[in-house]
């Protein structure tokens, strides 16, 4: 089984930075990508960017591109989030995943395992 714990949420400004990391344990722990969702109260949970473990190509999705970069570090077990430019609309609570799929891996079908989420409130 797999365990993500995330950290690194807050409450900011528009226009600030934010930087989530989620590290993961367990003896299963072989995603194909890792990645971050997030969800809006009264929203469905929607992807925000990935990671393919091994091969490390990234995916976003368009409201994030060129504000939001996605790493990670293999020796670490560890993927961040780095989120410049904040908007009100990117408040959320941020959730890490794991699991199959480099492109797929944004549908929360290909998600194996789920962190227990961060907050992120951006303020206008």
């Amino acid at each position: 089984q797999v365990q993500l714990v995330e950290s690194g949420g807050g409450l900011v400004q528009a226009g600030a930075s934010l930087r989530l990391s989620c590290v993961a344990s367990g003896r299963s722990f072989s995603p194909v990508s890792m990645g971050w969702f997030r969800q809006a109260p009264g929203k469905e949970r929607e992807f925000v960017a990935s990671i393919v473990w091994s091969g490390g190509s990234t995916f976003y999705a368009n409201s994030v591109k060129g504000r939001f970069t996605i790493s990670r570090d293999n020796a670490k077990n560890t993927v961040a989030l780095q989120m410049n430019s904040l908007k009100a609309e990117d408040t959320a609570v941020y959730y890490c995943a794991a699991g199959v799929g480099t492109h797929t891996f944004s549908n929360p079908r290909n998600v194996g395992s789920w962190g227990q989420g961060t907050q992120v409130t951006v303020s206008s």
